[in-house]
């Protein structure tokens, strides 16, 4: 994802948390840490008592979306949920696949198998959807 034209970042606190201690190696490849402002801190507050079901840290990625004008990237529903409630455009694994392959970063094939290893791993996506969206690239 990192060889896409855009800018991947992820609130300070999260990367910290959880990130760190397996994947550091991700800002070798473009991640980038940020941290909130206090406008936004005080914004994941508020949140955290209307989306109970959001953990505190995607709430963080959130307020992060908020305050830097852009979409959110996740496969959580909850979080998509909040996200739309909060007027932020909210992009996930379909999407960023298509970019893959829209971009020539990945062929059709290869981004079909990856979705069959998903899928027989256990991950929940609209398996019909992505695949019929995929021939459609």
């Amino acid at each position: 994802m990192f060889c896409l034209d855009c800018q991947f970042i992820v609130p300070d606190i999260l990367f910290t948390e959880e990130l760190e201690e397996l994947h550091a190696h991700v800002l070798d490849l473009g991640l980038e840490q940020k941290s909130l402002n206090s406008e936004f801190m005080i914004a994941t507050v508020r949140m955290a008592q209307i989306y109970k079901r959001t953990s505190r840290n995607d709430l963080f990625a959130l307020s992060l979306a908020k305050q830097e004008h852009c979409p959110l990237l996740t496969g959580d529903k909850h979080l998509k949920e909040a996200a739309e409630k909060e007027d932020i455009v909210v992009h996930g694994t379909i999407w960023l696949v298509e970019e893959l392959v829209r971009t020539g970063k990945l062929s059709a094939h290869i981004a079909k198998s990856a979705y069959e290893k998903m899928e027989q791993s256990g991950r929940r996506l609209p398996w019909k959807t992505a695949i019929d969206r995929l021939k459609r690239l």
